[in-house]
């Protein structure tokens, strides 16, 4: 086991690891930039080292930063969380070089399954389903007009590195392409240092499903169920749950079965999330594969009763999977909310600011990941999320009544959030009803302005 983790990350999923490494006696450094310096995650850490900068080209992504801090500590291991360097495969190559173990997948995983045209061609060899697109990268507006003509509009373009909606755009007609392209691939270079973008026909209707997987150094490869995360604004996550109300049995089964097949084409270490799209008649797609942990694990932990983030940290560490796939039961139904400084009436524009107050939910099956606290400051350099708050109950009705009652108890003072918008969307009746798809949001934006139109 490891002697000392440097976690090169921040905020919540810093804490999460922080816990995580308690667990297994291991001594732990964080690493913060000038806007953090007050940030929980620096004070519970054993060791804390400040490498830059609020911007964080100039700190949490720069990995000369980030690698001296782990050799003036002498951290054997560094964790990266999520986001900023976690799926950076020449990251992970340097951490090798100077001997320090990189707690992910090798750097060859992360350069194959993190470019997406090259992860969709794998998996059709593999004989799993792929989203009818392009072969791979397409660098021309004539040849992303020729793409969408084969397979029809709409399509998305969307970048081959990076996530959350970056880099990606819908196009519903030729102008539509001929505009969004160019716009995708700025983005996907200012974002990602990478401009490369394909193309994807759009899947009409679809749930958005995703099979958290685990694989030792051994060959062996588990899935710990699926995460429902269909509930999305601009590509960007609201909320996720498990078990997903579109999928039954024999379904949940194959797709379980079909991401380990995927993952085992690589021979998979680590955390890593096999991402589909799942349309009404049940046929499911691969989309793409997120090489590290992702934000909504814990919905996960919550409904196996797993440590999703200290088996990512033993599997580094050599040990053999612990889980056989018959032990990995899903006992409960979790729902997450992601709770963020982002005012709903002003289109979700991010609002940092300090937090004046801050009450926490808690009881019985009620799980709250945060780094936040009364006076904590919500920076405008960073992610504006504030927490994710979870719940976990025997059904999806008492999850969805639990989820409800923790977030009328959340209260958090001085800026604004989107915990009344989160209880908009749990009690809209075709989120109750599991009637819903990627186009959810939109359509209570929709059904919004009418209402207004009507009382205004």
């Amino acid at each position: 086991m490891f002697s000392k983790i440097l976690i090169a990350n921040r905020g919540e999923i810093a804490l999460r690891i922080i816990r995580a490494c308690r667990d297994l006696d291991v001594k732990t450094v964080a690493v913060y930039s000038e806007a953090d310096r007050d940030s929980l995650h620096v004070r519970f850490a054993d060791e804390a080292v400040c490498i830059g900068p609020a911007t964080a080209t100039l700190s949490y992504l720069d990995p000369k930063r980030i690698i001296a801090a782990a050799e003036i500590t002498n951290a054997d291991a560094i964790h990266p969380g999520y986001g900023f360097l976690a799926e950076n495969a020449d990251f992970a190559e340097i951490c090798r070089s100077c001997d320090i173990t990189f707690i992910g997948p090798t750097p060859s995983m992360i350069r194959r399954m993190g470019d997406k045209g090259v992860a969709k061609k794998m998996m059709r060899e593999a004989g799993i389903p792929v989203i009818p697109g392009s072969e791979g990268v397409v660098d021309k507006i004539d040849e992303a007009i020729s793409v969408a003509a084969e397979f029809g509009y709409p399509v998305l373009v969307k970048a081959v590195a990076g996530g959350g909606g970056k880099g990606m755009r819908l196009c519903r007609d030729e102008a539509g392409l001929r505009k969004g392209f160019q716009m995708a691939r700025t983005e996907a270079e200012m974002a990602f240092s990478n401009g490369d973008v394909y193309i994807e026909k759009v899947v009409a209707n679809p749930h958005h499903v995703e099979i958290q997987l685990m694989g030792d150094s051994f060959g062996n490869i588990v899935h710990f169920g699926e995460r429902d995360c269909t509930v999305q604004r601009r590509h960007q996550k609201l909320i996720e749950e498990t078990p997903s109300p579109l999928l039954d049995a024999e379904l949940r089964g194959i797709m379980g079965r079909t991401a380990v097949r995927g993952a085992s084409t690589i021979n998979y270490l680590g955390a890593g999330t096999m991402e589909f799209l799942v349309d009404n008649e049940h046929n499911f797609y691969f989309m793409e594969m997120n090489t590290r942990i992702q934000v909504e694990h814990p919905v996960s932990e919550m409904a196996t009763d797993t440590d999703l983030v200290m088996e990512q940290i033993l599997m580094a560490a050599g040990e053999k999977l612990s889980y056989k796939q018959e032990d990995i039961i899903v006992d409960w139904h979790a729902i997450e909310c992601r709770i963020n400084a982002e005012d709903p009436t002003k289109d979700f524009r991010p609002a940092p600011g300090q937090i004046k107050a801050i009450h926490i939910p808690g009881g019985n099956g009620v799980r709250v990941d945060t780094a936040a606290y009364a006076g904590y400051v919500i920076t405008p350099f960073y992610d504006s999320m504030i927490a994710k708050l979870l719940v976990r109950a025997k059904t999806r009705n008492e999850a969805i009544k639990k989820m409800l009652n923790a977030l009328d108890e959340f209260v958090i003072e001085g800026i604004p959030t989107t915990v009344d918008y989160q209880k908009k969307i749990l009690s809209h009746p075709d989120f109750i009803s599991g009637n819903f798809d990627t186009s959810f949001i939109e359509k209570i934006t929709e059904e919004d302005k009418q209402r207004s139109k009507t009382t205004g």
